[in-house]
């Protein structure tokens, strides 16, 4: 990871020249959204559209390719009914534009798309119901199941497999591991690996393979309002972690960020499993390993912001404020251990069928 700054920094009166040069839309409001290593800003126009403009840090500029894939990826899915922002066209017809600025760094080129806008608000911002969590976890295995038909000719660019998010590479986190010196959840990782290396690997060529967005975080999942009070999925977004991996993976991932905001986080697993499972059942492998690869998320979160912030003490609070909240909670997963944990999620996902069956027959009648 490089220690120089690679965020855009363009002003907002810059990204208004950007939006009425490329995509001749003329911005009535122009406000930033939060970002880590690229530069969001929400977009209304004088029209009435509204918008996403995404400025990429100039690393990720460097792989349109890649980011071409991604774009694509976002328009099928649209295009299979899943809730998703899609790239608008310049009015030269590209998805993708560079600009080039100096912040710092030298003269560096950023890639720039439109993204549509989608309403809602962060899931992180209502009660986590069970029904809500349900409807997670069958929404995130309803896409990772349409991904299993996306083709295209750079496909190859979503393997990453040196992509230190990927939860195929935990035992690369042995090269941050300095970061918690002094630190008693040093042991806790330490321990993670290892149990990630006995346990996980082995199993790996019995897990089912596919595309994943691999960063279902409480950010990325928009909700809104129903009719009867309460919360519909209205958007997915930020797909910049896509890549090629495994379903148990995207599942993992999942249920680890929606126990952040949670009361009661252990009970997360049941309702948000059992939407997993009404699209994609797990096999034996896949249930042997959930605990395991939902701790490696933690782990890789709160070591990899250590690391980040000592290098990008710019953006510690943006790193450090999902990193932090989870340290309990690993903690608390931990010390309840896999027997115990697994016993709460399976048979909470168990329950919450049951339960959703009954209701259904009462409505019946």
């Amino acid at each position: 990871m490089s220690t120089k700054r690679i965020n855009p920094n363009f002003s907002k009166s810059q990204a208004a020249e950007i939006t009425k040069r490329l995509f001749d839309l003329t911005p009535s409001e122009m406000d930033p959204l939060p970002s880590y290593w690229d530069q969001n800003f929400y977009l209304a126009t004088v029209d009435g559209g509204k918008y996403v403009l995404k400025i990429f840090n100039f690393k990720d500029s460097e792989n349109p390719t890649l980011i071409g894939v991604q774009v694509q990826c976002m328009s099928f899915l649209y295009q299979n009914g899943l809730p998703v922002p899609t790239a608008v066209p310049t009015t030269s017809g590209q998805l993708m534009s560079l600009e080039e600025a100096d912040f710092g760094c030298g003269y560096q080129k950023y890639l720039v798309i439109l993204l549509t806008f989608l309403p809602g608000t962060t899931i992180s911002k209502v009660p986590s119901t069970p029904q809500l969590l349900y409807e997670v976890g069958r929404t995130a295995a309803r896409m990772d199941k349409t991904l299993q038909n996306f083709q295209h000719p750079h496909y190859d660019e979503l393997q990453r497999d040196q992509f230190i998010w990927s939860l195929s590479n935990i035992p690369l986190l042995e090269g941050y591991l300095h970061v918690l010196d002094g630190d008693p959840l040093k042991e806790v990782v330490e321990a993670l690996i290892n149990q990630y290396k006995t346990s996980v690997i082995p199993k790996r060529s019995s897990f089912c393979s596919s595309l994943i967005h691999a960063d279902l975080n409480d950010l990325n999942i928009l909700v809104q309002p129903d009719e009867n009070g309460d919360h519909l999925i209205s958007g997915i977004v930020d797909f910049s972690d896509m890549q090629f991996g495994y379903y148990i993976y995207e599942l993992a991932i999942t249920i680890m960020y929606m126990m952040m905001e949670h009361p009661n986080p252990i009970e997360v697993g049941g309702p948000v499993l059992a939407g997993w499972e009404s699209v994609l059942p797990l096999n034996e492998a896949e249930k042997d390993c959930l605990y395991t690869l939902v701790i490696s998320r933690f782990c890789q979160s709160c070591v990899l912001a250590r690391y980040l912030v000592l290098l990008h003490p710019e953006n510690a609070e943006y790193v450090i404020s999902t990193s932090e909240k989870g340290i309990p909670l690993l903690h608390q997963l931990w010390e309840r251990g896999k027997e115990e944990v697994e016993k709460v999620w399976f048979e909470g996902a168990s329950q919450y069928n049951h339960e959703k069956k009954e209701f259904k027959v009462l409505t019946s009648i």
